[in-house]
């Protein structure tokens, strides 16, 4: 399923690129020419934000095939009902449209997506209600909501898109001003297509270490939105527990970590070290009165 929502994604980018020139070129009369720099300006834009938005529109769906969500409609037993109920009440008092509610089978993690804040989804794992209790699971619940709140899945696709951009940008750039010249003043096409391809990378792990950065941000701020939402006790505890668990066993799918509650802990990761997410929600529950 992994392979086939890949190739799905990659040719809904490819139309979309081919889809948007087409419409520039035939309707606005904008001419692309890649070997200006305008030309290449705007076709960065068009490749970098083409895939960024297409996630963003998609992601709700993806995340139900990929992570085999199971979306509760009607609920058939108590926990689904609260569970819902729950979510209902948080949505409430964050000021948003109801998310869809839906529960999956896989590590204790949790996370929240879709492409406007009145209209995204909240899952949780089925295995964080044999670890947590009721305060603990709406804790985690709250987070979601908080990220859904600031439009964190949006800001989150304008970041990406934006760095695609400079990437493929400043790569055909750079490789077009030092790739070898023919007499006519021409890039060696061999050569300007290895220089872009080794930039690109470069440029790319560059980009994906601010993207993680800004990433990891959200999540303390997420954290603060939870304890605002509902108080203190239920995430901080419920991050407790999760930072017991070896970070190989509750983290995400890579195309999902950066979505759920918790991830993994390196120069890349999407989510800070738990411990200093504990720190960061007694300093947010102090200026707010709470103790912990």
């Amino acid at each position: 399923m992994g392979i086939v929502l890949f190739i799905l994604m990659n040719l809904a980018v490819m139309a979309s690129i081919y889809l948007t020139i087409f419409v520039l070129e035939a309707f606005f009369g904008v001419r692309i020419d890649s070997q200006t720099v305008s030309g290449l300006l705007i076709l960065s834009f068009i490749v970098g934000f083409s895939g960024a938005l297409i996630s963003l529109f998609l992601s709700k769906w993806m995340a139900k095939m990929h992570m085999g969500v199971r979306v509760i409609e009607n609920p058939t037993h108590p926990t689904e009902k609260w569970l819902v109920e729950t979510v209902a009440k948080l949505a409430k008092e964050a000021g948003i449209g109801m998310p869809e509610v839906g529960v999956f089978d896989g590590p204790p993690n949790a996370f929240a997506t879709g492409w406007n804040r009145n209209d995204a989804l909240v899952a949780i794992s089925s295995s964080m209600f044999d670890l947590m209790n009721a305060d603990e699971i709406e804790g985690v619940l709250a987070h979601e909501i908080s990220h859904i709140k600031h439009g964190d899945m949006i800001t989150m696709t304008l970041l990406q898109g934006v760095l695609n951009t400079f990437v493929f940008f400043f790569s055909r750039l750079i490789a077009n001003i030092i790739a070898p010249k023919d007499e006519e003043g021409n890039p060696s096409p061999m050569a300007y297509m290895a220089i872009s391809f080794a930039l690109e990378i470069a440029l790319t792990i560059f980009a994906s270490m601010l993207a993680m950065w800004f990433s990891r941000y959200r999540e303390y701020k997420a954290d603060a939105g939870a304890v605002r939402l509902d108080g203190p006790q239920g995430i901080y505890y419920a991050l407790a527990k999760l930072g017991q668990i070896p970070k190989e066993q509750v983290a995400l799918p890579s195309d999902m970590k950066a979505f759920g509650i918790v991830g993994f802990l390196d120069l890349f990761a999407s989510h800070p070290p738990i411990e200093k997410r504990l720190e960061n929600i007694k300093k947010v529950a102090k200026e707010l009165g709470y103790s912990i």
